[in-house]
């Protein structure tokens, strides 16, 4: 029923408004409620009844109001409503602001649906009323197996509109998890009914509470029913995304921006648009730098819509230039001209950046016009501005000049960054200016600064260059005493033994590399050995090292293949054999454990073939030892991309091997179905290999020395790998969430555990257990404790 008073439109609650409902005009000092009102009297008494039992039922969750204009309002539950930059609920905005925002997003090309709920007074049977309410009340408070239990009971009777009202009273109340669920539920209902506008509404508010995942599943949802989602689950999804640290969500964030304008057509707002671009900028160089296009896309963007250029969008976008391999120096040159029109002066932070371009093509003049620029704040030039001047006078052949540069930085900074000594270094080592070189790196020992290890490449390949192979060995000695030299390090010194004929000592040094699985072999020492045992005569040893290169597919240097031909000649022999694949067992070993810490499988429409994803955390150190070690192990089954030519040290956080079916049985076991799964035989493999590699692929190490795995899959599984544990004497709690579970294992069992992973753990990797403890621990804080104990309730 509606009622007009004086500038307001009052709604009586659970009626439903309609032309042919009676009218009444009321003074705006009339008593507003409703049973001290003789005109409403006779209207309300013969739906009292009706009321009284509905609100017993369902509205004791409910907040009743005081004030007059949402007393009348009806109960409707709240709708986002969408204006230029500002999200809000109508239930939290005076009325004006409603219809403000309101009339905003009906400009939009595809205003934001309202949800169309049938009051439960509408209900004609009170049994479904009193149902219905139940699960209202009932719901919220039980978890994810409890709750489809109960709703598998209520098959015989529920249909859309029943599900539809608790979905929605859920959303009211704040139990999205619930609602989803519930919305879950329906999908796999017979008489369920795609509704674009609950679909909508359930995506936002699972978006705002920065569940990507679930709102990216109903965002999905949406698009394969054909249907373009509203400007708010896009604009929602987008800001889900980057508010998350989890890898690959920056990429989905512009992805969904680019199909917010191409296929919605819409135009994202200010703040969406500077949202994104601080994403990109707001990383490490190195890993920003790829980012350049999306972040120019952005600023055309801006301009071709008209809407405001902030100076840091400038600022963002050289920094972004500087960084890449190739500098576009008239790009560079147009964004300060454009900075000039706008009257946006040249920060710090910019000029540093002009100087990084600057450093990568040697351009001097350049890098002295915007030094004097950087002399002129009232602060010292940064130390990094320092070092990209060292670099540009090196470009130039002028390494004196860099060492007088290196020298002002002490004067006027009064420190030395490790970056500065790291950069002199390599620049005088490449000049071979050996005393120099000598005197900088003693005093980069002295001062205690870490990492050593890229200074001391520089120093021995300059002596090995200078064929100095004695002080090349007393660096190496050095090395080994003040840092852990890594692949690179010992391949030098390695050449170093094979060129003045040490073998007995290389072979010595080739055979701990290949024991210590930190440093490993790779391509370029293997050829160094291969050329020290072709050239010295030993051809026995030389084509035991020529199965090794055939077995991990390194290419042999040209030099050595003529030699190595005649050599395999004499025993009948063919160059280059071909070599069928085979897992050996500690690589059957890694992949189960990774693939228990997540590890991830692609397989073919037929699973007849399959493909190895490792995928790495840049920001974990842990995972940069790891990575490096797996590079080497799975080197012969990579694919061809991934195996660098230059036999760079550099291994990219994400690598594949070839398709092959040599993976089926990981795949079946695994990833059944193209999810992640745990088999039923797992508690057979769990060998002290196997768990290493499980805790430096997916586990973590808190401050309290307790140990962490994650695992994805069915309690079922989890219980099996706990009751394993148990059986080996080590005890662990259990806590998860959906499919996803930590197994903590906790106080002296911890001992025990790694007293059985410590001879397979990576010596790098027990230095930085400790790498990401504040990320796992919220993860754990978010998860519910399951007891295997006794039997589960759900």
């Amino acid at each position: 029923m509606v009622v007009r008073a004086t500038g307001l439109e009052l709604f009586l609650p659970f009626l439903p408004v309609s032309p042919s409902l009676t009218t009444f005009s009321l003074n705006s000092s009339s008593n507003p409620k409703f049973h001290s009102n003789s005109l409403f009297s006779s209207s309300l008494s013969s739906m009292r009844s009706t009321f009284t039992l509905f609100r017993n039922l369902t509205l004791s969750t409910f907040h009743q109001p005081r004030t007059l204009p949402s007393q009348l309002l009806p109960r409707r539950f709240p709708c986002l409503c969408v204006g230029a930059e500002q999200w809000a609920l109508h239930e939290q905005l005076p009325e004006h602001e409603v219809f403000r925002f309101a009339a905003e997003a009906g400009e939009k090309r595809l205003p934001r649906p309202e949800v169309e709920v049938k009051e439960l007074s509408e209900v004609p049977e009170l049994w479904r009323r009193s149902r219905v309410a139940w699960l209202c009340k009932e719901l919220p408070a039980h978890k994810a197996g409890t709750l489809i239990r109960i709703l598998n009971a209520q098959r015989k009777w529920m249909r859309q509109e029943d599900a539809t009202y608790v979905i929605m009273h859920c959303l009211r109340i704040r139990e999205n998890e619930t609602a989803f669920r519930v919305y879950k539920w329906m999908m796999q209902r017979s008489w369920y009914r795609f509704d674009f506008a609950l679909s909508t509404r359930l995506a936002d508010y699972m978006g705002k509470e920065r569940k990507f995942s679930k709102c990216r599943e109903v965002f999905d949802d949406i698009i394969n029913q054909g249907r373009v989602p509203s400007e708010s689950t896009f604009h929602i999804l987008v800001v889900a995304y980057l508010s998350s640290s989890v890898q690959g969500c920056l990429d989905e964030a512009c992805g969904i921006f680019h199909r917010m304008i191409q296929l919605g057509g819409y135009q994202p707002c200010l703040s969406l648009h500077n949202s994104l671009f601080k994403a990109f900028v707001g990383k490490p160089g190195n890993f920003s730098k790829q980012y350049l296009k999306q972040a120019e896309f952005i600023y055309h963007r801006l301009v071709s819509t008209g809407l405001d250029v902030h100076k840091d969008i400038y600022g963002g976008l050289i920094w972004l230039h500087s960084f890449q391999d190739s500098i576009d120096k008239k790009r560079i040159e147009a964004l300060r001209e454009e900075m000039r029109r706008a009257g946006i002066g040249e920060r710090e932070e910019v000029l540093v950046s002009i100087l990084r371009a600057c450093a990568r093509d040697g351009e001097v003049e350049e890098a002295e016009k915007t030094w004097s620029k950087l002399l002129q704040f009232e602060s010292n030039p940064p130390s990094q501005a320092f070092v990209y001047k060292m670099e540009v006078y090196s470009k130039v052949g002028l390494p004196m000049k860099s060492l007088e540069v290196f020298k002002e930085m002490q004067l006027k900074l009064g420190k030395t960054s490790v970056a500065a000594y790291n950069k002199i270094i390599e620049i005088l080592c490449k000049a071979q200016e050996s005393e120099f070189a000598e005197s900088i790196m003693t005093e980069f020992v002295n001062s205690g600064l870490k990492p050593l290890t890229p200074s001391y490449v520089c120093l021995l390949n300059m002596y090995f260059n200078l064929e100095s192979h004695d002080k090349l060995e007393e660096a190496f000695s050095q090395c080994l005493e003040k840092c852990r030299p890594n692949s690179a390090i010992f391949s030098i010194y390695l050449d170093s033994l094979v060129k003045v004929g040490k073998l007995d000592k290389a072979e010595d040094i080739f055979s701990q590399m290949f024991r210590d699985a930190s440093i490993g072999v790779n391509a370029r020492s293997c050829n160094i050995i291969l050329h020290g045992y072709l050239y010295s005569g030993n051809n026995l040893k030389a084509e035991k090292i020529y199965d090794l290169m055939c077995q991990k597919k390194y290419e042999l240097d040209a030099p050595l293949i003529e030699k190595l031909d005649y050599i395999l000649s004499l025993r009948r022999r063919i160059i280059k054999k071909p070599m069928s694949l085979k897992l050996n067992k500690e690589q059957r070993e890694m992949l189960i454990g990774m693939l228990l810490g997540g590890l991830q499988i692609d397989s073919d429409d037929k699973r007849k073939n399959h493909i190895i994803g490792f995928n790495f955390d840049g920001n974990s150190v842990s995972h940069y030892a790891l990575k490096s070690h797996i590079h080497r192990q799975f080197y012969e089954w990579l694919h061809p991309n991934f195996k660098p030519s230059d036999d760079s040290e550099n291994v990219p956080d994400k690598f594949c091997t070839i398709a092959s079916s040599h993976f089926g049985f990981y795949a079946d076991q695994f990833w059944s179905g193209g999810q992640p799964t745990i088999p039923k035989l797992v508690h057979r493999w769990l060998s002290p290999c196997v768990l290493a590699y499980w805790y430096m692929y997916g586990g973590r190490r808190n401050s309290s020395g307790d140990i962490l795995l994650k695992i994805k899959g069915s309690r079922e599984g989890v219980e099996n790998i706990v009751k394993k544990f148990k059986a080996m004497s080590i005890d662990c709690k259990v806590k998860g969430k959906g499919k996803v579970f930590w197994i903590g294992i906790l106080g002296s069992s911890t001992t025990w555990f790694w007293k059985l992973v410590e001879p397979h753990i990576l010596e790098d990797v027990r230095d930085f257990t400790k790498s990401g403890v504040n990320m796992m621990v919220r993860d754990l804080m978010e998860t519910q404790d399951i007891n295997f104990n006794r039997e589960s309730e759900e």
